[in-house]
């Protein structure tokens, strides 16, 4: 019996697949416990609806992030720190801090763990790669001055 499974099911398969089963391990187990459905001709077209639906929207969310990740190209991000002898700073800058400058600068929200670095604790220019999306990133330019 073919059956379209609802939920992840451990040796048989995952949320959305539609595989054979014994026909009293789908009546018994499978159909009680809500975790397929049979595959009826209505059942797979609500599927294939709603796999298209996924995929049209995941597109929708590549072709933003790859926008952002155009808009950030090669920018620049200044930010003003106190700091000691020799360019050394007062503590270090973080994920956070150039975040909240992006935020600040271009109007575009950035998780600080989405970018990647190590802390700076020197006055400089850094190179800091900013992942947007799964396999979409971007660098932008991090000057650290003297306040």
């Amino acid at each position: 019996m073919k059956v379209i499974l609802l939920k992840d099911v451990k040796n048989v398969g995952k949320k959305g697949d539609v595989v054979n089963a014994s026909d009293g391990y789908a009546r018994n187990f499978l159909f009680p416990r809500k975790l397929a459905i049979e595959a009826t001709d209505s059942n797979m077209h609500v599927l294939n609806n709603k796999k298209e639906a996924e995929r049209r929207e995941k597109l929708a969310e590549i072709e933003e992030a790859q926008k952002v990740a155009n808009n950030l190209k090669g920018k620049c991000v200044k930010i003003k720190v106190k700091s000691g002898e020799n360019g050394r700073l007062f503590g270090s800058i973080t994920g956070k801090d150039i975040s909240d400058e992006i935020k600040r600068n271009f109007k575009v929200n950035i998780d600080k763990k989405k970018i990647v670095m190590e802390a700076i604790r020197q006055l400089g220019t850094y190179e800091v790669e900013v992942k947007v999306y799964p396999e979409i990133s971007t660098k932008i330019k991090v000057i650290v001055e003297e306040q």
